[in-house]
């Protein structure tokens, strides 16, 4: 083959390794402990937890790198970025070896809606999305190192800017922000990135389809919304919405239609970012049915038991070892040894 680099990208709407397309087969293990990655992180289990997940077939995992506060990343009062901790950078660097250790494709959370209600640092987390000087620091002292630092690595699935930003917007104790705010924070950030590491893929895990389908309230990241703000090079690279049981009745359900029936951009990959193990069908039922529909991968919440939903190995060993014997050539373009 002409490419046998394990680096993902992006041909016809699809994901590709070495020319070959890429299903991801994939979970969330979001954390350990909560704020792992310059706190109390065990390397151990992380790389004990990747070897497993590799043995049944999974080639992928969605990780919170800041779950809230201001653990890794230290914000001044008026919301700029005071440091990034050595211990932060120091971790997330040894996730990415043991990722590569274990042929686990990373797609790295930067961001959630809980660093919106923190007790202790709320208003400094909103100031980064709704004030340009604050917006700016950010990205210039952590967004773009970030890309710099890992846009290249062979084990990166994509940067994931934000987990769930609808509730920023609808929930009064994440300060309810405006759709338009969000969009210009995700156009800036899309755009500093692509130029700082063009190999650097980017989404954002919107949480509700009808914040990302023009079928609904608006897609706060299509393109037009965000070129506005950024640019031509202020686009996410690939859908990675979510679904849960309680959307049912409003939008119903993503692995029994083709993302572009449920919403979506079909010339970007869609992907289910997080879907619950312990949805009425069972797992196995959801990844088979969203692979012919046409979904690039799916990722189940979660691997590990940290919250809600969880909590089901067996479930998810079902589900993601049918995939990879199913289609083997697409969990592991290169081969189950090298991805």
């Amino acid at each position: 083959m002409e490419n046998l680099s394990p680096k993902v990208k992006i041909e016809d709407g699809k994901f590709t390794v070495g020319g070959r397309e890429l299903f991801v087969n994939g979970v969330n293990t979001p954390w350990q402990h909560w704020n792992d990655f310059g706190g109390d992180f065990d390397a151990s289990f992380w790389d004990a937890h990747f070897h497993d997940l590799h043995e049944i077939g999974v080639n992928a995992s969605r990780v919170w790198i800041n779950c809230n506060s201001m653990v890794g990343i230290k914000l001044r009062t008026d919301g700029t970025v005071g440091s990034v901790t050595s211990a932060h950078r120091r971790d997330v660097d040894e996730l990415f070896r043991i990722a590569e250790k274990n042929h686990i494709y990373l797609l790295p959370t930067l961001l959630s809606f809980d660093h919106f209600k923190s007790p202790d640092s709320a208003d400094r987390w909103r100031l980064v999305v709704t004030d340009e000087t604050a917006r700016r620091s950010f990205i210039e002292k952590y967004v773009v190192p970030f890309a710099e630092r890992y846009g290249s690595h062979p084990y990166l699935l994509g940067i994931d800017l934000m987990n769930e930003p609808d509730w920023v917007h609808e929930n009064e104790e994440c300060g309810q922000l405006s759709l338009d705010e969000l969009s210009r924070f995700f156009a800036e950030c899309t755009g500093a990135i692509h130029e700082a590491n063009p190999d650097a893929l980017v989404t954002v895990g919107v949480g509700i389809i009808k914040y990302n389908s023009g079928k609904y309230e608006g897609d706060i990241i299509s393109d037009a919304a965000m070129k506005r703000y950024g640019g031509d090079g202020a686009c996410v690279d690939f859908y990675s919405t979510h679904y849960y049981e309680w959307m049912k009745p409003w939008f119903g359900v993503p692995y029994s239609t083709s993302p572009k029936d449920f919403g979506l951009d079909v010339r970007k990959p869609c992907l289910i970012g997080e879907i619950a193990a312990d949805s009425d069908e069972n797992l196995r039922g959801i990844y088979e049915k969203a692979y012919e529909n046409g979904w690039c991968g799916v990722m189940e919440w979660a691997s590990n038991n940290v919250s809600a939903h969880v909590d089901n190995w067996d479930d998810i060993k079902a589900a993601t070892e049918n995939i990879a014997k199913l289609i083997p050539e697409r969990v592991f373009p290169l081969g189950d040894g090298g991805q």
